[in-house]
């Protein structure tokens, strides 16, 4: 798990900017503690910052080099089948000088092409430069868990893990982006890729591989997709056939994402996800692994923690757990340090959660397994159950789903931001697109393949790795992925929400944890904002920069702080957080 930047020149005659590259490398050294490197080759230049998992040896230092085939990578990631490639390659004649995964790689893709994407099981985001002809290849995995953004400055093509880092690299056109700004005050932060709030910076979608001919040629292909709905044979299966299936390729799953050379622990909410890779770890002989969890206080009937499902799930497997609670005179001077490492503005309240529990676990571990994913892969929200029999699932999912309609964007937003309705036309383009002919599957697809990627994902990466951290989510192994596709949606959306998870979750772990109420990890104070929180959104609205920059109208934001715990979105969310943590993230990132 690291950080990694690169420029490539697309004007002939002329090297590509080390000077920039470093810069950009020098900003994530958070993500990659243990080491860092720097290669330039005529119009390419590669940067890298190194967290060591997997060879703990300098023979896996970045960027990797391989003269003998004409190769340079920097990558960023893990994968968890790299022993069995490895083995595979050694067959074809292929020698190794390292013991890790990069090497990997650079091996994989002389022998495959870019196509070797589709033989790997990992998260990942890698550059890779063809010494010979010049082309450049970057490449990021199937749902999108490890970043890659982008941007064009002076005739050079700019990439790292990072959106801080790209603007520390200069000249970015950092504009207001008035269609992401759209998607963001709709989708609850979500901008989906490839834009992002910022006009001279783009993402790279999931599951893409990006060509850069030396003439700067570009193409990009789309290497993997979900289709939702049954395969032939699949309507002959029961629903103990499904638990089945889903128990056997999770224990897969958490299994292949043990692969570390340093220890692996578990980021322990209490929730049924979590503690169901917990069960299935001690169930593979994890004697004595370490557990966490995070609580904040008490505000109003919001509770702050889940300590109480946790602790049970820590004694029945017998696991080295930690308790963090956090009260708010902590989080609040924290909090901007958050917000400095979101490489998009994130308004979810457990951003500062997973920053503070990220903080505290990487002084006892380097890498954590996470249950991010099981809700949107297996139906486990709200807004599923009224789809399954939708005749308009556009209006339908708009209607639980968006924080505001167009009525109250146009009451929001500066009038120079107000155009069409952007978000649904986005919407109704990606509820077209053929792989999933029933409304709740569009729904679960859209989730699982865009929201989730854009939110929870991103969430994790960006807090774990601000504390040097790694973390891995089993339940978006893309053969999970793909056969919970194939699942019939009332097998999901049933019982509450994830029924099949929690049907066969129970021959793993207590009842009285898949039986509680639904949670998360909840930071009240955000959601309801007081005291010093409000104080602190007063300042970031009423600031120069803000009035300068004027997104929203005053009279809405005027109203927002008039009574911010009035003003709730359909999922529960601030409108108030929202609109300030924008304008928060441009604060800190000096834009």
């Amino acid at each position: 798990m690291c950080g990694i930047s690169g420029e490539i020149q697309l004007r002939a005659g002329r090297p590509a900017s080390l000077a920039a590259v470093e810069a950009m490398a020098g900003t994530m050294t958070d993500r990659g503690p243990d080491g860092h490197g720097a290669f330039a080759h005529g119009r390419v230049a590669f940067g890298h910052r190194r967290l060591k998992i997997i060879d703990l040896s300098e023979a896996s230092q970045q960027p990797m080099v391989d003269a003998e085939l004409g190769l340079a990578i920097v990558f960023n990631g893990c994968i968890y089948n790299h022993h069995e490639l490895r083995a595979e390659l050694t067959e074809r004649g292929y020698r190794f000088f390292s013991g890790g995964d990069t090497e990997v790689l650079i091996k994989a893709y002389h022998a495959w092409g870019p196509d070797f994407v589709k033989r790997m099981y990992g998260m990942f985001a890698f550059a890779i430069l063809e010494r010979d002809s010049g082309r450049v290849v970057l490449g990021r995995d199937r749902l999108g868990i490890k970043p890659l953004y982008l941007a064009e400055v002076d005739g050079a093509l700019r990439f790292a893990s990072t959106v801080p880092a790209l603007l520390a690299s200069g000249g970015i056109d950092t504009d207001i982006d008035p269609v992401a700004l759209h998607h963001y005050m709709s989708f609850h932060a979500v901008v989906p890729a490839p834009l992002t709030i910022l006009k001279g910076v783009r993402k790279l979608p999931p599951a893409t591989i990006l060509t850069v001919e030396p003439d700067g040629t570009r193409k990009e292909t789309r290497y993997w997709t979900v289709n939702f709905g049954p395969r032939p044979g699949d309507e002959k299966k029961s629903f103990s056939d499904w638990q089945d299936e889903v128990l056997d390729t999770l224990r897969l799953s958490v299994k292949r994402r043990l692969v570390s050379d340093v220890p692996v622990g578990v980021l322990l909410s209490g929730g049924l996800d979590s503690s169901l890779i917990t069960g299935l770890l001690a169930e593979a002989g994890q004697h004595g692994l370490q557990t966490f969890s995070i609580g904040f206080e008490t505000v109003g009937s919001e509770a702050g923690d889940e300590f109480k499902y946790s602790d049970i799930v820590a004694k029945r497997f017998e696991t080295d757990h930690h308790q963090l609670f956090v009260d708010s005179s902590r989080a609040l001077p924290e909090l901007v340090n958050c917000v400095r490492a979101m490489s998009e503005p994130m308004v979810s309240h457990d951003n500062i959660g997973f920053y503070l529990l990220s903080q505290e676990v990487a002084k006892h571990v380097k890498v954590v397994q996470s249950g991010q994913g099981a809700d949107e892969v297996f139906g486990g929200y709200h807004w599923y159950p009224p789809l399954l029999e939708s005749r308009d699932p556009v209006a339908d999912y708009a209607r639980v789903f968006f924080d505001r309609d167009q009525s109250e964007m146009a009451e929001a937003l500066d009038p120079r931001f107000v155009g069409e309705d952007h978000s649904r036309r986005w919407l109704e383009r990606m509820f077209a697109e053929p792989g999933a002919d029933r409304a709740v599957d569009k729904a679960l697809r859209l989730d699982t393949t865009v929201m989730l990627v854009d939110d929870p994902v991103k969430r994790v990466d960006n807090m774990t790795m601000a504390a040097g951290l790694e973390a891995r989510v089993p339940f978006l192994d893309h053969d999970l992925v793909e056969l919970a596709a194939r699942i019939p949606a009332e097998h999901k959306v049933g019982g509450d929400g994830k029924y099949v998870l929690k049907e066969a979750s129970r021959r793993v772990i207590p009842a009285e944890v898949i039986d509680r109420p639904k949670g998360y990890f909840p930071v009240p104070a955000l959601k309801y904002l007081r005291g010093p929180f409000l104080g602190l959104v007063r300042d970031v609205l009423s600031s120069q920069a803000a009035r300068e920059r004027s997104l929203f109208r005053p009279d809405y934001l005027n109203r927002l702080l008039d009574n911010p715990e009035e003003h709730i979105t359909p999922l529960r969310g601030s409108k108030l957080w929202q609109v300030a943590l924008l304008e928060f993230w441009l604060q800190e990132q000096k834009i």
